[in-house]
């Protein structure tokens, strides 16, 4: 007789404790960095809570994927093996990346944060590379957006990068992301035109389409601090893909909640964030007032997430075996 997923022991559970869980850390640090960025009243007491939420969420979610990789190392390896899964472990180094913007208002621990970031996400991206250059079981139907985050990841290192004054490893980080966006992105974007549509647990990731140009401007103009040509390359080209995935929205609205359903978060944020800044740098009422609806609506869509992702995990629907 089988068993119901929601009555499988715990210590199982753990054996399927996905790598792509850092994915909440991903949306919630985003989230956050957003109301640091749109500055409203009360917003540094609000700030603080979801900067502790999503420091909190990484501590817990890292000492659990450590205790997998200790008790299960079999499915660690697996996931490494995965040609979907392999691409979510450069979400932890991200995680860092990310906290490490948050916590800047602690220099020691932003530094100590970012050092640790950088580091882990280049040795992952040679990693992934490698992977993708020389093992033989990639095919088309494995590409989808989530081949951006082990290399296209690297844009987000200049955002601290720049601020702690390490302006060449920034263009360094800055020059791997861009040059690896617009390859992945033709190859990517032939899957979606010529291929079989993305399995209803992929979709979401479609969103991930967002966070390369968003994420890029908001590096780009931190290191070059100023609104010039290519910065507006970067954030037009965002707001043309929000489009796109606006044509779409009543299929991501049918979709059923997944773990995957995090895609939505920090591309969602990615383009927030640009947005108050591109409004910050340009100074047109336009670019304000479309920054504050897009972090209402991205305040409404974590809270969203957050309630489906307790109510799963109360289900047992999470930490099941595929």
């Amino acid at each position: 007789m089988s068993v119901a997923p929601h009555s499988a022991p715990s210590e199982r559970r753990l054996a399927h404790f996905p790598i792509s869980f850092f994915a909440v850390v991903m949306g919630l640090s985003g989230f956050a960095i957003s109301w640091y960025a749109i500055g409203w009243p009360l917003t540094e007491t609000i700030c603080w809570i979801w900067n502790a939420l999503a420091s909190g969420v990484f501590i817990v979610v890292s000492a659990l994927y450590l205790t997998k990789i200790l008790r299960y190392p079999a499915h660690v390896v697996a996931e490494l093996h995965h040609p979907v899964k392999l691409n979510f472990f450069p979400a932890f180094s991200i995680s860092l990346l990310l906290l490490s913007i948050l916590w800047k208002s602690v220099p020691a621990l932003s530094l100590g944060l970012w050092t640790a970031g950088a580091v882990v996400q280049i040795v992952l991206t040679l990693y992934v590379m490698r992977s993708w250059i020389h093992k033989p079981h990639y095919t088309m139907d494995h590409v989808n957006p989530s081949w951006f985050i082990p290399v296209v990841g690297n844009i987000i290192a200049p955002i601290t990068g720049s601020h702690l004054g390490f302006m060449e490893i920034s263009w360094f980080f800055f020059s791997i992301g861009l040059l690896f966006w617009l390859v992945l992105f033709t190859v990517v974007l032939y899957r979606l035109f010529f291929h079989e549509p993305l399995t209803p647990k992929l979709t979401p990731m479609l969103f991930i389409l967002l966070a390369p140009p968003s994420i890029g401007f908001v590096a780009y103009t931190s290191m070059v601090g100023e609104l010039d040509i290519f910065a507006r390359v970067l954030y037009y080209s965002a707001v043309f893909i929000a489009l796109v995935l606006l044509t779409s929205a009543s299929t991501f609205i049918r979709l059923p909640f997944f773990l995957s359903s995090w895609a939505y978060s920090f591309p969602f944020a990615a383009l927030t964030i640009a947005t108050i800044k591109m409004g910050h740098l340009h100074g047109h009422t336009i670019f304000v007032l479309l920054g504050s609806g897009l972090i209402v609506l991205l305040t409404a869509l974590i809270a969203l997430l957050l309630g489906l992702t307790l109510r799963a995990m109360a289900r047992g629907q999470i930490c099941v075996p595929e």
